[in-house]
C-alpha cells in the first residue's frame, strides 16, 4: 500500500491565516456588541465632581450607622409590594426609597412606604419581577439614615 500525502499550498495557508482572523474578529465583534447592549449609562456624570463629594458621603455612612438604625427590605410574593421591616427606628419615621434595576436599562421606580404595625413598612406600590437595587431614606425626629439593599 501506498500512502498518499497531501501538500500544505500556499492555498490552504491563505485559507488557514483567513479562517484564523475570521474567528477572533467574530470574537471581537460578539464580546463588543454584549459590553454595548449590557452599559446603562454613566454612574456619574462627573467623576471630578463626584470626587469632591467623597468625604461628605463617607461622613454621611458613618453618622447613619451611629445611629443604629436597621431596615431589611423584601419583595412580598402576593403582590409585589416592598416591606422594610425595621429596627430601632423610632415610632413617626417616615420612609422613602427608589427601585433602580442594577443591569441593562436603566428604570427607576420612587417609592414611599406606610406603617403596617410592628416595626413593618409597606411600599405604596408593587415592584415589576425581577432583581431590584433598592436605596432608603429613613427620617424622625430631625435624623436621617440611608442605606440600600439588594432585592432579588
Amino acid at each position: 500500500m501506498m500512502r498518499q500525502t497531501s501538500n500544505l499550498t500556499g492555498k490552504h495557508m491563505a485559507a488557514i491565516f483567513v479562517g484564523g482572523f475570521a474567528v477572533v474578529i467574530a470574537v471581537n465583534l460578539t464580546m463588543a456588541t454584549m459590553a454595548v447592549e449590557s452599559f446603562h449609562g454613566t454612574v456619574v456624570d462627573n467623576s471630578y465632581v463626584a470626587s469632591q463629594h467623597y468625604n461628605g458621603w463617607l461622613k454621611q455612612a458613618a453618622a447613619s450607622k451611629a445611629l443604629g438604625w436597621q431596615a431589611v427590605p423584601h419583595r412580598r410574593a402576593s403582590d409585589g409590594r416592598v416591606v422594610v421591616e425595621t429596627i430601632a427606628v423610632p415610632a413617626g419615621a417616615s420612609i422613602t426609597g427608589t427601585a433602580e434595576r442594577p443591569l441593562g436599562a436603566r428604570e427607576a421606580t420612587p417609592l414611599t412606604f406606610s406603617p403596617a404595625g410592628k416595626a413593618r413598612w409597606v411600599s405604596d406600590q408593587p415592584l415589576a419581577p425581577g432583581r431590584w437595587q433598592l436605596r432608603m431614606a429613613i427620617r424622625a425626629e430631625g435624623k436621617a439614615w440611608a442605606g440600600e439593599s439588594a432585592l432579588p
